[in-house]
């Protein structure tokens, strides 16, 4: 049952990463991708219909941590509480400037709003960094590995942004935004590239994370050899897939970092709860995040809720 649980809350984490990557990574880029107000409204609606689906998995990964992983969750109190405090004020404040965005028929407020999206989505990506580099290695050190894995973690983000935006900021009228993302996605994965293979080498010195060598070694493989595809010159092309399997990568690392955690026996009773209470709710979440894509492909082309 601890096996199953483990891959269940790495499944949560992952699934989370590689959803919300796609809104954090837009978010971020939106100075970028969005040079007038139209456009800035394209970007809010391409992101508005996916970030409370991929909050879903984040609550039910958080659930099942402080259900069947107690003594992890103190630990990650305990030792990230400020980088936590962080992230939590990122996420109100993204989140804030999209609910409110369109409650007040102004442009400056919109700005506002807008600047509030892009702040609390770098400062959502920058946390998750340091929550992962934490994580991996057992706490924040003053090894070189916490800033490179801060820094890949991050680039990571706005690659799968750039590769959201440039798929999902296609319209039939403008599609200068799209390309400027397709285009972003190379020298992004070769930030990325860069930043990982010198955080897998500060790795192996002191102060690093303490991994299993040979599935370490397989994991970082795939996450290198996915951003040196999204770095070439197919690279926008591929960079739908390679970018959700890179982002899926530091996810599957931290639960391979798992057993080097505290950790304490799960108890029968919690166990069977936590799970009749996900079995029946794990495949809804999947049909709705498939349904949820394949239903809201463009941005919204009036005005919205949201945008």
């Amino acid at each position: 049952m601890d096996l199953l649980s483990s891959a269940l809350l790495a499944l949560l984490v992952v699934g989370y990463l590689v959803l919300a990557g796609a809104d954090i990574g837009l978010g971020m880029l939106m100075p970028r991708l969005a040079r007038g107000p139209e456009q800035r409204r394209r970007v809010v609606a391409a992101i508005a219909p996916y970030f409370l689906a991929s909050e879903v998995w984040l609550v039910a990964a958080v659930g099942v941590l402080a259900g069947l992983f107690p003594a992890l969750e103190h630990h990650a109190v305990a030792e990230l509480w400020p980088v936590l405090a962080v992230l939590l004020a990122g996420w109100l404040v993204r989140d804030a400037g999209l609910w409110l965005r369109a409650r007040v028929d102004g442009e400056r407020w919109r700005l506002v709003c807008d600047c509030a999206l892009v702040g609390g989505s770098w400062a959502l990506a920058a946390a998750w960094g340091l929550v992962v580099a934490g994580l991996l290695a057992g706490g924040l050190t003053a090894s070189a590995f916490t800033p490179l894995c801060a820094v890949a973690v991050t680039a990571l983000f706005a690659l799968r942004g750039a590769a959201f935006g440039a798929e999902r900021l296609v319209g039939p009228a403008d599609s200068e935004s799209a390309d400027v993302a397709a285009r972003d996605t190379r020298p992004l994965a070769r930030l990325a590239l860069g930043a990982a293979a010198l955080a897998a080498v500060a790795a192996v010195l002191p102060g690093g994370p303490d991994l299993s060598p040979g599935p370490a070694a397989a994991l970082t493989a795939v996450l290198l050899a996915a951003l040196v595809a999204t770095s070439g010159l197919v690279g926008p092309m591929l960079s739908r897939h390679t970018s959700a399997a890179a982002i899926a990568v530091p996810g599957l690392l931290v639960a391979l970092a798992a057993p080097e955690l505290p950790s304490a026996p799960i108890p029968a009773t919690t166990a069977v709860f936590v799970w009749a209470t996900l079995v029946p709710v794990i495949p809804v979440m999947f049909v709705g995040q498939v349904w949820l894509y394949r239903m809201t492909r463009r941005p919204a082309v009036a005005p919205t809720f949201f945008a």
